[in-house]
C-alpha cells in the first residue's frame, strides 16, 4: 500500500464534459464527454504511461493535471480530485483558481505533443528556455543566462545555439528545447503530452533516452502521454490503458506488454508494428467498427460496440477496474 510520501500525484474520478452550443443566443445544447471517472496514481521518481486511441481523453487528462483547461475552453466542466502531494502538504489541483494555482505551476511543467508550434517563432532560444525562469524563480539576471546554458546543455545543445530562433533547428532539436523550458523551474513531475509522436524513429530514441538520463539524474516523475505501447513499454514503469474517457486496464509495464488483459489492451497492442511478419499475423487485432463519438457513448462499457468478446450484459453498466493477475482490469469477461 502506497503512502502519501511514496506518491506525487493522485487522481480521483476524474470527470471532464466540454459544452456544445448552438442557436443565435449559443445556448448549451449538448456536451462532449471527454474524460469520466479516470483515477490514478503517481509514485515519486516513477513513469505513468497513458495509452490510447487518438481522441480518447489522454491529453485532455494532462491539461486537467497542469489546470489550463480553463484557459483553453469556455464552460468546461471538471469534477473529481486531482491531489498534488507537495512538500507543503496536499492540495487538490482541480479546485484551485488561475492565482492560486501558480505556486505549483514551478512544480508541474509539461512537454507539449508538436515541436513546431509549442515554440514562439518570435523568440530566440534563450529567451523561451528563460521565461519560466524569469516569472516564477528571483533569480538575478546574470544566474538566469547562466542557468539557461546549463539547461541547452542538459539536453545536448550548446549555449551558442541559444541565440537563434526555433525554425532554425530540426524537430528533434525543439523537443529537447521544450524540454529543456520544462527542467528551467526544477519540476517534480513532467506532464510529456506525445513528446515524441511528431518525430522520426531514430530521434523518438533519442528524446526518450535523453528524459530517462534526466529522470535519474533529477528525480522526476513522468504522466508519458502516448498512443504506442512499444514507445510506452519502454520508459514507463506501469501503463494505464484509456478508450473513450475510460481507463480499461493498468498495471506494471512488463506485464500488459507480455500478456494484456483487456480486449482494447490486446488490440492495441497487436496494431503496434512488429519486425516479425509471422508474429504480426498471429498478433491480428480483431476490432469492428470506428470509435464512438464522446457526445453519444454507448450506454455500459465504452469498448462494447467494437469488442470481439462483448455479451449482452455488457449493455447494463460501466464495467469497475478489478484487480485479476497482478493488474487492474475493466471486463469481467477477459481471459
Amino acid at each position: 500500500m502506497r503512502t502519501p510520501q511514496d506518491v506525487i500525484l493522485e487522481v480521483q474520478n476524474l470527470s471532464v464534459r466540454f459544452p456544445i452550443t448552438g442557436g443565435v443566443l449559443l445556448r448549451r445544447v449538448g456536451e462532449v464527454r471527454a474524460v469520466d471517472n479516470v483515477s490514478f496514481s503517481i509514485g515519486r521518481g516513477e513513469t505513468l504511461g497513458l495509452v490510447g486511441e487518438s481522441g480518447c481523453g489522454k491529453t485532455t487528462v494532462g491539461r486537467a493535471v497542469v489546470n489550463i483547461l480553463g484557459a483553453m475552453a469556455y464552460g468546461v466542466e471538471v469534477s473529481g480530485k486531482i491531489l498534488y502531494h507537495a512538500a507543503g502538504g496536499t492540495v487538490d489541483l482541480a479546485a484551485l483558481g488561475r492565482s492560486a494555482m501558480r505556486p505549483y505551476r514551478s512544480e508541474i511543467q509539461m512537454v507539449f505533443q508538436d515541436p513546431y508550434a509549442s515554440l514562439n517563432p518570435r523568440k530566440t532560444v534563450n529567451q523561451i528556455v528563460g521565461e519560466p525562469l524569469a516569472i516564477h524563480s528571483k533569480a538575478s539576471k546574470s544566474e538566469q543566462t547562466d542557468r539557461v546554458a546549463w539547461l541547452l546543455q542538459k539536453v545536448g545543445l550548446s549555449a551558442e545555439q541559444g541565440n537563434r530562433y526555433p525554425h532554425e533547428f530540426s524537430g528533434g532539436q525543439r523537443q529537447r528545447i521544450g524540454i529543456a523550458r520544462a527542467l528551467g523551474t526544477n519540476p517534480k513531475l513532467v506532464i510529456a503530452d506525445e513528446p515524441v509522436s511528431a518525430l522520426d524513429v531514430s530521434v523518438q530514441a533519442q528524446v526518450i533516452n535523453l528524459m530517462q538520463d534526466l529522470q535519474e539524474e533529477f528525480g522526476l516523475s513522468y504522466l508519458f502521454i502516448a498512443h504506442d505501447l512499444s514507445v510506452v513499454r519502454h520508459i514507463s514503469n506501469r501503463i494505464a490503458v484509456m478508450y473513450l474517457g475510460h481507463i480499461v486496464e493498468t498495471g506494471d509495464a512488463d506485464t500488459i506488454y507480455r500478456s494484456p488483459l483487456h480486449p482494447y489492451s490486446r488490440a492495441l497492442l497487436a496494431s503496434a508494428p512488429r519486425p516479425d511478419p509471422s508474429a504480426r499475423r498471429t498478433r491480428q487485432a480483431k476490432l469492428v467498427g470506428d470509435i464512438p463519438s464522446p457526445i453519444n457513448k454507448p450506454s455500459g462499457c465504452p469498448f462494447r460496440t467494437r469488442c470481439p468478446i462483448a455479451r449482452e450484459s455488457c449493455a447494463d453498466g460501466v464495467p469497475p477496474l478489478e484487480l485479476r493477475d497482478g493488474r487492474y482490469v475493466a471486463c469481467p469477461y477477459s481471459e
